[in-house]
């Protein structure tokens, strides 16, 4: 990361310190953390996104999801 970064204090559950500690690899806990953090962050995003297009255009129902998926997985087979 190249961003100014700072010192936080969060309290895990000790099972899920100890699993993400032990995925972390070389980059450590704190880097493990960020990256999970910043996920999180643009699954948010993605929800605030969909739910003000839903608000204007209604919401997407499933015929329509699985067409898009059905479009998606042709353009991947070609």
């Amino acid at each position: 990361m190249s961003d100014p970064v700072g010192t936080y204090s969060i309290i895990l559950p000790r099972d899920l310190a100890e699993a993400a500690k032990a995925r972390s690899g070389p980059s450590g806990l704190s880097a493990y953390v960020a990256a999970a953090v910043a996920r999180q962050i643009e699954r948010d995003n993605l929800n605030d996104l969909i739910q003000a297009a839903e608000a204007e255009h209604g919401p997407v129902t499933g015929e329509e999801i699985q067409a898009l998926r059905d479009q998606l997985n042709q353009a991947r087979q070609q």
